[in-house]
């Protein structure tokens, strides 16, 4: 089914149908009694529309109970949301692992697996450990590739509408691949690519800290940070989709780039090497001061470019997420500077969902697509203008 239109004469049948199939999921085995009191529509309406749930196979009748088939008359036929109708994918495709989540129609995670991969790795050995992991996935649940809807990706990036990194650095061979592409040739339905950041506020605001704000930052900080937002519950990419590059904040004469920002020697530190990166925090920690200076210059860093996006911005809530999340003393100067910056200070924390927040904001992605093309009315939180 493609977007619904004010002149489309199904309409209102497709919005009926999307009101009460979320109703069905929502429910726990329902009867249309309880399906026309939740959808507050009538009941020759529900029951048109259920008709048509049963012959997409998106519904089935649910077999009562022992107690209710005990009871003397017939009892009440109850249904059930098939999840298990199709399947999602979300993948993450990151400098030093990739991984992918499987799930049913109804998000619920179902399958998960991950393979490290060098930094290094050009963009042909890099794709072959995602068909490696989504192979071992589908193996190890018995989900037939057949059975995918949709498959989101997460990866570093500018990415365009189409899937293609227009703009990688992070990644070798990775500015102007045609990622989507590329990946579409393994699978038979819709592949869908986003940033990273985005991605993972996509994830936050689904299931992790940010469930009760609309309006949010969630940061990917490392040497070079990325973030994503969300605007009143919508995922904001920009005109190009470079909203939220704050690690190109350097540029403008904010001092040290980010491979020298860490250094504690002349040579300047690979931002992907994170057993360098650790080892500087660990001296740190053990008192050295030159590490301790370098530690100092990353967070003060973090906090102007932070600052920056919620100047423009003014979020709710800004999630610190990344390998930089698990570093002490990061939340307390964040917080301090930004009520030393901003007229309203956000509340900050840290992520929920650590590692998995890429990987799980790709399968909303997918989700998103297939609520969009099936029975949603209005766009969803990832849809594109």
């Amino acid at each position: 089914m493609g977007r619904l239109t004010g002149g489309d004469p199904s309409l209102l049948r497709r919005i009926n149908s999307a009101v009460v199939l979320h109703a069905l999921r929502g429910a726990e085995f329902p009867t249309l009694t309880d399906l026309t009191r939740i959808t507050g529509l009538s009941r020759p309406t529900v029951e048109g529309v259920m008709e048509g749930l049963f012959e997409a196979g998106l519904v089935v009748e649910s077999a009562p109970d022992g107690a209710e088939a005990r009871r003397q008359g017939r009892p009440a036929r109850r249904f059930r949301f098939r999840a298990e109708a199709g399947h999602l994918l979300g993948i993450e495709i990151g400098p030093h692992r990739v991984s992918a989540l499987l799930s049913g129609l109804d998000g619920r995670i179902i399958g998960a697996g991950s393979r490290e991969v060098s930094e290094t790795a050009c963009a042909d050995d890099r794709l072959e450990k995602v068909r490696t992991v989504v192979a071992d996935v589908l193996r190890r649940t018995g989900v037939a590739r057949s059975s995918l809807r949709a498959v989101g990706v997460g990866s570093p990036g500018i990415v365009e509408a189409d899937g293609t990194v227009r703009l990688g650095t992070a990644l070798p061979d990775w500015t102007g691949l045609a990622l989507g592409e590329r990946l579409r040739r393994s699978f038979r339905c819709p592949v869908l690519v986003e940033n990273d950041a985005n991605a993972a506020a996509v994830a936050e605001h689904w299931k992790g800290a940010a469930t009760e704000s609309d309006d949010i930052v969630f940061v990917l900080a490392g040497l070079s940070p990325g973030a994503g937002s969300l605007i009143g519950g919508r995922l904001h990419r920009g005109f190009g989709g470079a909203a939220g590059e704050i690690g190109a904040l350097h540029l403008l004469g904010r001092g040290a780039t980010p491979e020298r920002l860490l250094s504690t020697t002349d040579t300047p530190l690979d931002p992907l090497d994170e057993h360098a990166v650790a080892a500087v925090f660990a001296k740190a920690r053990r008192g050295d001061k030159q590490a301790q200076a370098a530690v100092e210059r990353f967070i003060q860093r973090l906090v102007h470019d932070v600052a920056a996006l919620v100047l423009a911005l003014d979020p709710e809530l800004v999630v610190i997420g990344g390998w930089a999340a698990g570093l002490d003393g990061v939340l307390d100067p964040l917080r301090d500077e930004l009520a030393r910056y901003c007229l309203r200070p956000p509340r900050v924390t840290l992520s929920l969902l650590g590692e998995a927040a890429v990987a799980t904001g790709a399968l909303r992605l997918a989700l998103d697509h297939v609520e969009e093309q099936l029975f949603a009315v209005e766009g969803t939180v990832t849809a594109r203008r």
